[in-house]
């Protein structure tokens, strides 16, 4: 049924397009302005330098993590499978503060930005100036009432929105360009101030690459891009391992957003810095973050300037979608499978409600300012594609591909320079991702010992030798299992089963004609938290053991003592020994290493599983 709820959401890869888009394609609403400010009359040179990042840098690496994560993870999955147990779990939940500061401040800043072009209209009451806050908590408000109702619903919307904005961008666009062409002294004046400012080519050359970090934030679009995967419709050829389809759409939308957003970047840029005046970019200007709704009332006059702030209003608000889609994806993916969010962090509209408190609590930080909010969102944005380019580097280190190693490595490099130095021209973005990320690791931590007594597991089989023997052992009356510590199988030596079981018929009074069946987790990776459990059988001499791997000791016994029971019908005995040592390390290793105070945390995983006291299996522990 969810295989089926997810499928009937799908979309084809160009309508999926739209709703990443509302996020690209909105930044047309303030890129030039940013650029224009950044780089002033060179604005036109620094755009082509990020549209070439763009097409030779940001486009392969993000072609590339469609392919290798192809379910929506990015980065952030393929670091997972990269860097193993805890350092993997602790590296993710760093990345997914900088996604979440990403994500969230596209929500706030976008809306920001929305209700910005409301007040700056002639035609709005003059009675909403100085409503900016309350306006935009509205927006995100309906943002959220979107997404209560479902994604198809946001998919449509998007669709219509990315449609009507591009077409009057193509509008302002052609008008913007005819003017320049006939007033051929405004392109002189501009080559003039070029020259008079910089001097030499290699000047203005080198002048756009170091200001290219402030251009960052017109690259976007493609972690969502990458996020929102799996509401592309796949193929009848597509499976679960190696959905090709979806993947081949995936990459046609990355593709075609960044050939249709370089396009626009190149000529607005050109358009904005020649036709407006300089002091109107500067903040209180007419056109400051609203370089091309300016042009729009400038030369196509008030009416289709205010259908052209209708559509810029709208594309900005709903910019939000695309990032609330992407957190509706990458939270469930990873912090309920790591354990560290309740299960219903497993659902949309909860999370819906989570995220859209965080926004307003954001814009009411920042007082819906949207330049204040500029260095957060451009932090988030180059952190999550730097470590797109390193994953992908990695990657095609780990498969000897030398050649796109070091292309990769390249941008990888690109991008480490432009993050770090957009940390040193604007710290405060990595100062708010950093409460991001020590908001999620307290709540995550919090949340995994709080549900370190659950089961945590996803199933429990036994192979065909281990059913016989649990099967053979409930026939002689009682099912009696005597836990064994073990590191590894080749660990196994009959003299310490036979030791084990004789204290333990010493020690717990189990009598001498009853069989036993010894039973061993092995910890493969702790920092998992809930698994499959696959038991298998051993002999050692004339030992029997059920031997099973798995994320954590007692949480793992108590789930297969429990399927021994629906098996049987029979409540089995499990005989511990006590653990030696401080209870409170012992309880710090059970959370994190997965082993620790066995004896007495099973017995209360058992009693929080099983309400009823007849129904539980009978834990014994040894004096």
């Amino acid at each position: 049924m969810v295989k089926q709820a997810e499928e009937h959401h799908q979309r084809s890869w160009w309508q999926v397009m739209c709703l990443t888009g509302v996020d690209y394609f909105s930044t047309l609403g303030y890129q030039p302005g940013i650029a224009a400010l950044a780089a002033g009359v060179l604005s036109p040179l620094a755009t082509l330098v990020l549209v070439a990042l763009t097409l030779l840098g940001a486009l392969p690496v993000y072609r590339r993590v469609a392919r290798e994560s192809p379910h929506g993870g990015g980065s952030l999955a393929m670091f997972a499978d990269i860097l193993p147990r805890w350092t993997g779990k602790l590296f993710i939940l760093v990345l997914l503060g900088f996604a979440a500061t990403d994500f969230v401040i596209t929500m706030t800043l976008s809306a920001a930005d929305g209700a910005a072009h409301i007040v700056e209209n002639p035609f709005v009451p003059h009675a909403l100036h100085g409503h900016a806050t309350a306006i935009t908590l509205g927006l995100l408000a309906l943002l959220a009432a979107i997404f209560l109702k479902g994604f198809a619903e946001a998919i449509r919307i998007a669709i219509a929105l990315v449609g009507v904005y591009l077409a009057l961008n193509l509008v302002v666009a052609v008008v913007g360009l005819w003017k320049v062409a006939t007033a051929t002294h405004l392109v002189v004046d501009w080559g003039h101030a070029m020259t008079a400012q910089h001097g030499s080519v290699f000047a203005m050359i080198g002048i756009s690459l170091l200001v290219f970090p402030k251009l960052a934030l017109g690259l976007s679009g493609f972690e969502t891009g990458v996020a929102v995967m799996p509401q592309i419709k796949g193929g009848s050829g597509d499976t679960e391992e190696r959905p090709v389809r979806r993947i081949a759409g995936a990459r046609k939308l990355l593709t075609t957003a960044a050939l249709i957003m370089s396009g626009f970047l190149i000529v607005t840029s050109f358009i904005t810095v020649v036709l407006i005046p300089e002091h109107e970019f500067e903040s209180g200007g007419s056109a400051n973050g609203r370089a091309l709704a300016y042009l729009a009332h400038q030369y196509l006059g008030n009416g289709f300037g205010t259908v052209y702030d209708i559509s810029t209003i709208a594309i900005l608000w709903f910019a939000g979608a695309s990032a609330m889609a992407g957190l509706l994806n990458l939270v469930p993916r990873y912090l309920p499978r790591y354990g560290m969010a309740p299960e219903w962090a497993r659902a949309t509209r909860p999370l819906v409600l989570v995220f859209a408190v965080i926004a307003f609590g954001i814009t009411w930080y920042f007082d819906a300012d949207v330049d204040a909010q500029g260095g957060a969102y451009a932090t988030g944005v180059l952190v999550l594609i730097t470590s797109a380019a390193a994953a992908v580097t990695l990657s095609a280190v780990r498969k000897h591909q030398r050649d796109k190693a070091i292309g990769f490595g390249v941008v990888a490099a690109v991008f480490v320079y432009t993050t770090i130095a957009n940390v040193i021209e604007r710290p405060e973005g990595v100062q708010l991702a950093s409460l991001f990320i020590i908001a999620i690791m307290v709540v995550s931590f919090v949340s995994r010992a709080r549900r370190a007594f659950e089961l945590r597991a996803i199933e429990v089989d036994f192979d065909e030798r281990a059913a016989w023997l649990i099967d053979t052992i409930a026939a002689s009356g009682t099912i009696r299992i005597v836990t064994h510590d073990l590191d590894g199988v080749e660990d196994r030596a009959p003299d310490e089963y036979r030791q084990k079981e004789a204290v333990q018929r010493v020690e717990s009074h189990i009598p001498a004609k009853d069989p036993v069946l010894f039973l061993e987790v092995i910890v493969k990776d702790a920092s998992e938290f809930s698994t499959s459990l696959h038991v298998g059988a051993v002999e050692v001499d004339c030992y029997k053991i059920l031997s099973v791997e798995a994320a954590a000791v007692p949480n793992s016994i108590a789930a297969i003592l429990l399927a021994i029971r629906d098996r049987t019908g029979m409540n089995p005995h499990v005989y511990f020994e006590w653990t030696e040592g401080n209870p409170i390390l012992n309880l710090l290793k059970f959370l994190f290493v997965g082993e620790g105070e066995v004896a007495p945390v099973t017995r209360e995983i058992l009693r929080r599983a099983v309400s009823d006291p007849h129904q539980r299996p009978h834990v014994h522990v040894d004096s």
